[in-house]
C-alpha cells in the first residue's frame, strides 16, 4: 500500500509565508506540517512507500526535507514527485496530481491519499486496515454547524457507514458531516481516476472525484478521531500552533 501526500498547491492565502516555502513544510510547534501528517500514520504496517507530489517551485525544498532526520525517522522510503508546474494558474489540480503520480510511478497498488495541510490530533493507524476491508474509504469529520459545512463536502451515511449522498460545498446543507482530504483507493479503482479525468471532469478539489464515484461504486466513511485541522489561512495556521 502506498501513501500519497498532496503538496502541489501554492497556498496564496498564506503569503508571504509561502512565497519561498510550501505550506506543508511550514513549522507547527517546531515540526514541519508534513511530519505531523505522516506521524498520524505511525504504526501502520500496511504502508510501504510514501510519495509527495509537489510543483517545480517547491520540489527542491521537499527534496531537502526528505533527506532530513525528521523525515527519515518515519521509516518509509519517500519519493518526491515534481509535477512540472510553476504557477497557480497552470497547476494540475489535486486529482490531476493523483493521476500524474499513478502514471509517472506506474503505481499498481492500493493507494492512500492525504492532503499535506490536514492535521489530526488523533491517530490514523487504523485507517489502512479498515481500508483493506472496505475498499474506497473517505475520511469524515463532524464540523458542528451548518454554516461551516458550506465550505466543505457534505456527506450522508447509511447504517453501514456507506456514503449515500455527497455534495460539494452545499448551499442548503441538512447535516454537518464533512468529507475531508483523506482517501483510500484500492488498486482496482485506480483506472477510474483516469476515466474521471478523460471525461473532462474538474481536476481540482479531490472531493469531486468521490462525488463522481458515489453513484457507481461503494464508498465508505472513516470517522476521524480527535480534532481535524484544515490549514487554509493565517488564522487557521496560528490556531493550530495553540491546539497542538
Amino acid at each position: 500500500m502506498k501513501l500519497l501526500v498532496l503538496a502541489a498547491g501554492y497556498a496564496t492565502r498564506l503569503r508571504p509565508l509561502t512565497d519561498n516555502q510550501a505550506k506543508p513544510l511550514l513549522p507547527v510547534r517546531g515540526l514541519p506540517m508534513i511530519d505531523r501528517v505522516l506521524g498520524s500514520f505511525a504504526g501502520c504496517a500496511d504502508i510501504d512507500h510514501v510519495y509527495v507530489v509537489t510543483n517545480r517551485r517547491y520540489a527542491p525544498n521537499f527534496e531537502r526535507w526528505a533527506a532530513s532526520p525528521t523525515a527519515q525517522a518515519h521509516g518509509w522510503p519517500i519519493g518526491i514527485c515534481d509535477d512540472g508546474t510553476s504557477t497557480n494558474e497552470d497547476r494540475l489540480g489535486a486529482i490531476g496530481d493523483i493521476d500524474f503520480v499513478i502514471k509517472s510511478k506506474s503505481l499498481d497498488d492500493d493507494l492512500i491519499v492525504v492532503a499535506g495541510d490536514n492535521l489530526f490530533t488523533g491517530s490514523l493507524s487504523d485507517f489502512a486496515p479498515l481500508a483493506r476491508r472496505r475498499g474506497i474509504l473517505v475520511g469524515v469529520y463532524d464540523v458542528g454547524d451548518l454554516d461551516t459545512i458550506r465550505q466543505y463536502s457534505s456527506v450522508t451515511l447509511d447504517s453501514d457507514a456507506r456514503i449515500v449522498s455527497f455534495e460539494e460545498k452545499p448551499q442548503q446543507p441538512t447535516g454537518t458531516l464533512a468529507a475531508i482530504a483523506l482517501y483510500h483507493y484500492p488498486r482496482r479503482a485506480l483506472p477510474l481516476i483516469r476515466r474521471y479525468l478523460s471525461e473532462g471532469n474538474n481536476p481540482d478539489q479531490p472531493g469531486r472525484l468521490v462525488q463522481w464515484l458515489v453513484p457507481q461504486e461503494p464508498c465508505y466513511a472513516y470517522p476521524v478521531s480527535g480534532q481535524w485541522l484544515d490549514i487554509g489561512s493565517k488564522e487557521s495556521y496560528d490556531a493550530a500552533q495553540d491546539i497542538l
